[in-house]
């Protein structure tokens, strides 16, 4: 490993953080110098030193190796998690370090999950920069490989088609440089487009734009202690449902649509898959909550229904409605929701819904070659027939997934944790998608889970967000060289 390439590469990582900060700074100024601009002041002085310093001693770096850039990326975000919970240590109130290193995670991971019981009584610049984590994490996941190492081509190809579906191989059929270009382009037009119409529906600038930061990044974080449900506005809701599911789909696919002006991009099986699915989800919730007797009329039960299952499946996490007062049916389909999640190529989490497409092709597939043993069969998605290991790879990464989620909610059990708690948060923290049952549902919080739980769910997200391949092989690599 080349210690010059890493150090400056990481150092880029954290002066983004650095310049969030800054801006958070100047939210502070703006709101006649709140009590956190001595906190955020201070971080951005450490940050900006760390993040810089690399810069001033490496005057030249090599090419980036394959297991260079493994090490980028994983040190990146972690370094991002330590150096973005300093203005949450600093501040103080309900962060004690194992609270600020949680909510940092979660920020930057875009699950959303909050330790806060009270996010109004937060300085309005603290709450730019717990958006802001989400705005940075939201980014990374889909352009951040790119980002960092966009001249070494070979390494670059090699990187980007581990464990991706056929899908994100479709959708950017670009050079590197013009592939972050089109996602950044994606992105930030969603974030000011979903500011705009927010504001016009009714909500402050300040909380539009830190909504769209969550909404885009599919995060969840909120400026209000009743997320979504604070404003009672069915346009406020739909507005933010039309978006959460814009941002669970490829992004290359999505500037199709825009360049293209046509929406036959749209006409992708895996996104008829994952729109699909969100419908059917859909409406076996609202059945379930009106003959529940949960809600008296269809067509709340239908808007908030349709809400949190778009909320959950995109894994952003805001809420219209408490689903620790909803029938256990309606939950149940609310946690498939959160391991089947939105499409590679995005800012979701999760398994993603083309991993699950393209094991229930695989399935239907080994069926009809068990009743035809002699014809050749393949699995088609799209244009793209699949060879069986990238099958497998999809199939694998499941039960790869399964495996981690089993294994830490032993941990949870045996530290004596619910077990409806234990076995949701964990599915949510993997999936990156926030609210899960009892307590920690959607208008509930972190906050009464002991410091190992929150210090395993966190552990769950950085897996999720970071799709747990880079993390085993970068600890690979650290073992070989200890030997």
């Amino acid at each position: 490993m080349d210690i010059k390439v890493i150090s400056k590469n990481v150092g880029q990582a954290l002066l983004v953080s650095a310049l969030f900060m800054f801006l958070s700074m100047i939210v502070s100024v703006v709101n006649g110098k709140d009590s956190a601009l001595g906190p955020l002041a201070i971080s951005f002085i450490i940050t900006f030193i760390v993040g810089i310093f690399p810069f001033i001693f490496v005057r030249k770096a090599n090419a980036i190796s394959l297991q260079d850039g493994y090490m980028i990326i994983v040190l990146s975000w972690l370094l991002s998690f330590i150096f973005g919970m300093l203005p949450y240590v600093l501040w103080g109130g309900e962060f004690t370090l194992v609270n600020a290193w949680f909510e940092s995670v979660s920020g930057y991971t875009t699950t959303g999950s909050t330790i806060l019981t009270d996010v109004e009584s937060l300085p309005k610049s603290l709450v730019f920069w717990r958006s802001s984590t989400h705005f940075i994490g939201g980014l990374g996941i889909v352009v951040f490989l790119l980002l960092i190492i966009p001249d070494a081509s070979p390494f670059r190809m090699r990187l980007t088609n581990i464990e991706l579906s056929s899908l994100s191989r479709e959708g950017y059929r670009f050079r590197s440089i013009k592939t972050v270009h089109v996602i950044a382009f994606v992105y930030v037009g969603l974030v000011l487009i979903e500011t705009l119409l927010l504001k016009i529906a009714g909500m402050s600038f300040f909380d539009a734009l830190n909504h769209s930061f969550s909404t885009v990044a599919t995060g969840g974080f909120s400026t209000r202690n009743m997320s979504i449900a604070y404003y009672d506005s069915p346009l406020i809701d739909i507005i933010i449902m039309v978006f959460m599911l814009l941002s669970s789909i490829h992004f290359g696919l999505l500037f199709g649509v825009f360049a293209t002006r046509s929406l036959k991009p749209f006409r992708h099986p895996v996104i008829k898959f994952f729109l699909g699915t969100f419908a059917v989800l859909a409406i076996f919730v609202t059945i379930s909550l009106k003959s529940s007797g949960t809600y008296d009329g269809w067509g709340r039960a239908l808007l908030d229904g349709s809400f949190q299952v778009a909320s959950m499946l995109t894994t952003t996490g805001f809420g219209t409605a408490d689903n620790a007062s909803w029938p256990l049916f309606a939950n149940i389909i609310l946690l498939y929701a959160v391991f089947q999640c939105g499409c590679s190529g995005s800012t979701t989490g999760g398994v993603k819904s083309d991993r699950v497409y393209i094991a229930f092709k695989a399935i239907a597939r080994q069926i009809k070659q068990n009743l035809h043993p002699s014809s050749i069969m393949q699995i088609r998605v799209g244009s793209h027939f699949l060879k069986d290991n990238e099958a497998f790879s999809a199939i694998l990464y499941i039960v790869f997934y399964l495996l981690i989620l089993l294994v830490s909610f032993a941990f949870l059990a045996l530290c004596g944790i619910d077990v409806a708690e234990a076995f949701s948060g964990c599915l949510s923290s993997f999936g990156n998608a926030g609210p899960a049952l009892d307590s920690l549902s959607t208008m509930g919080n972190y906050a009464s889970q002991p410091g190992i739980a929150k210090f395993i769910f966190s552990i769950d997200m950085i897996f999720g967000r970071l799709e747990i391949y880079p993390i085993f092989i970068v600890l690979s690599m650290i073992f070989k060289r200890a030997k």
